[in-house]
């Protein structure tokens, strides 16, 4: 498999607007699974792998599968195909791989004992709502 190309930082997420409209399409289908947490976590010129981490929170290992099937269904609808998924059969941390983002899925419990808002504290963050 062959790496990205370094992307240059760009200037940080202000709001909804500012983000790709994937990223956009897939908090509004969380948001319509009723998740929780909403982060997106802006890893432009940090991180070569993706853009941007995606991060919610379902409230039971049934509820974050749940947010998976819905969002994997409605990116597949608009024409994007996750490249990877891993964790759905357990439900405690369900990862999308989209590569220009990622999506992690957490039961609460899996979300405060990984911490990747603070493993990622020195990138930009935008809360969706807030």
């Amino acid at each position: 498999m062959t790496a990205r190309p370094a992307r240059e930082a760009r200037a940080p997420v202000t709001g909804m607007a500012s983000l790709p409209e994937p990223v956009r399409r897939a908090i509004a289908l969380i948001d319509d699974r009723k998740g929780d947490r909403i982060v997106v976590i802006d890893l432009r010129g940090l991180n070569d792998a993706t853009d941007f981490f995606l991060i919610a929170s379902g409230t039971s290992d049934a509820h974050v599968r749940g947010i998976a099937d819905g969002l994997e269904r409605g990116m597949l609808e608009d024409g994007q195909r996750p490249n990877h998924v891993e964790g759905l059969p357990a439900g405690r941390w369900v990862l999308l791989d989209f590569v220009d983002f990622v999506v992690h899925l957490f039961h609460p419990e899996t979300r405060a004992f990984y911490q990747l808002e603070r493993l990622w504290q020195d990138a930009p963050a935008y809360r969706p709502g807030t």
